[in-house]
């Protein structure tokens, strides 16, 4: 099987959410001597594209593409070191997290997983998450977005809450933050002063791409 064949299969079985069969080609490929950069950016974040895309047609739903991410994030274990021995760099940082008092994290798990698939590093907070975290996770990790998730409409002022920690700590020009969930709207995203908002997990994460690209998504 050449390189383009064995990309193909790769794009095919993410897209089919075919988890063991991505992890099969992607040992293939790597044994074939393909790059590792290669694999993630035209196989894997190339489906995952098409699965976004897919999704937002409403040929896909949710079940499609949890199980396309679950392919890709399946070979994209194997890829983890062949990139960071290549000095492969993501198109980004994410820190996520669900606001203090809300427990919720199939959202917010659907959204790092679709972002994993953009290309981007994602470190996950967690549920229940404090400002404090939020800020400290700024200092550690130096991320390029701030990802708040709620799914409780009592929950929705703790989103504020972080956002205002974050402001008091100085921190607010290092970052972009996002937010998102079921209560959550443009007008809502707009009052927070939030810089990203999305409706769904395959949105946030090309709009997430397009914000962290050189020229902001012009």
């Amino acid at each position: 099987m050449d390189k383009t064949e064995l990309l193909d299969q790769i794009y095919e079985c993410v897209l089919d959410g075919d988890k063991e069969g991505a992890r099969v080609f992607v040992e293939q490929a790597l044994a074939a001597n393909i790059s590792a950069g290669e694999i993630l950016n035209d196989a894997m974040i190339a489906a995952m594209s098409e699965v976004g895309r897919l999704f937002e047609e409403q040929e896909f739903f949710v079940p499609e593409m949890l199980v396309a991410a679950r392919a890709m994030q399946g070979g994209l274990e194997l890829l983890r070191p062949y990139l960071v021995a290549a000095d492969v760099q993501p198109v980004g940082k994410v820190v996520l997290g669900t606001v203090q008092g809300d427990m919720h994290d199939i959202g917010k798990n659907l959204v790092g997983m679709m972002l994993e698939g953009a290309g981007f590093e994602v470190v996950d907070l967690g549920v229940n998450v404090p400002p404090e975290n939020f800020i400290s996770a700024i200092q550690t990790h130096q991320p390029d977005f701030i990802g708040l998730s709620a799914l409780l409409t009592t929950t929705l002022p703790q989103m504020q809450s972080a956002i205002a920690a974050i402001e008091a700590a100085g921190l607010r020009e290092r970052v972009k933050i996002m937010v998102g969930g079921a209560p959550v709207t443009q007008d809502y995203a707009d009052h927070l002063g939030a810089d990203l908002y999305a409706p769904s997990a395959a949105l946030a994460a090309s709009r997430a791409k397009a914000l962290a690209a050189p020229d902001g998504g012009a």
